[in-house]
């Protein structure tokens, strides 16, 4: 069975006759009869009854008109879904993110790829850089967001990101006189900590550590935002990363840099040996891109 024949068999039941089904084809007579014949040899039933007046189908040649229609409309259904994956009219991507970028960078980048793709589902995990570093490796997450301090294997590093920590505090607070505050200048006040088992808790510990200013630690939690959000209730000033002030609106927090740089990093990451998407890849030039335009970040691509 071949598309040439079941064309030639579609032809002679819409036209009416072999005749002008041959004229659509652009073969002669012979050559359409030719293909209808080996057709129902294939389906070894007839597909047209032969009179002195021309052909008609058979009930068996009815029913199955019926199916390659069917079929037909499937494969423009298929062909239809080839156009808009291609053009990125549907599609599917994972991505996952530690807590720090997901109320902030995370969701400007999302809505850039839904502004360019409008068709394209986009789902967001929220997760430690760990696990977000596991279910990328396991092919669960198309692309990640992770704080990764050594290499593996199993992840490739499409770029890496930096961002310096700052001060949060109420907005009459003292230290708002300053402009950049260092170690020193936090000696004996009540700070709200990020907890030790987080990456920027490492940071600052030995930023501390190396000006030999010991820390007044009032509330210890994590993340970010649950610590801007008790700086608000003044249980304490906060380094936090300068995403997550952000989402309390303007006013309700005071920012300053701390000194000196205090740069926490995660990187964009992806499986190792897992093809990339259209979609997929769309999202990693959508965050590269971003990346390049947010001031708070310095970027590195590989």
């Amino acid at each position: 069975m071949h598309l040439r024949q079941l064309e030639a068999f579609r032809l002679t039941v819409e036209k009416g006759s072999i005749t002008r089904a041959a004229e659509s084809m652009g073969l002669s007579q012979p050559a359409v009869t030719k293909l209808v014949a080996a057709l129902e040899a294939d389906l070894g039933f007839a597909l047209f009854e032969r009179t002195a007046n021309g052909v008609t189908p058979t009930p068996e040649g009815v029913a199955y008109h019926t199916e390659l229609e069917r079929a037909l409309i499937g494969l423009a259904r298929l062909e239809e879904a080839a156009r808009e994956i291609r053009g990125l009219k549907r599609g599917h991507v994972r991505i996952g993110c530690l807590p720090a970028v997901a109320t902030s960078y995370a969701p400007e980048v999302i809505c850039r790829i839904k502004e360019r793709h409008p068709g394209m589902r986009v789902c967001l995990d929220v997760h430690t850089s760990q696990r977000v570093a596991d279910l990328t490796a396991a092919g669960a997450l198309d692309i990640g967001l992770a704080h990764l301090p050594n290499p593996r294997n199993d992840i490739e590093i499409l770029a890496t990101y930096g961002a310096d920590c700052v001060v949060v505090m109420p907005p009459d607070h003292p230290l708002t006189a300053l402009p950049a505050i260092s170690p020193a200048d936090l000696a004996g006040v009540p700070m709200v900590a990020l907890s030790q088992h987080t990456v920027t808790a490492s940071l600052l510990d030995a930023v501390f550590t190396e000006a030999d200013v010991p820390r007044t630690i009032a509330v210890e939690c994590q993340p970010s935002y649950a610590a801007c959000a008790l700086v608000i209730r003044r249980a304490g000033v906060a380094i936090v990363d300068p995403f997550s002030p952000a989402l309390f609106g303007p006013g309700v927090l005071a920012v300053r840099p701390f000194k000196p740089n205090a740069r926490f990093t995660f990187r964009l990451i992806r499986p190792v040996g897992v093809p990339h998407s259209h979609a997929a890849q769309a999202a990693t030039d959508a965050f590269l891109e971003m990346a390049h335009q947010n001031p708070l970040l310095h970027c590195e691509t590989f």
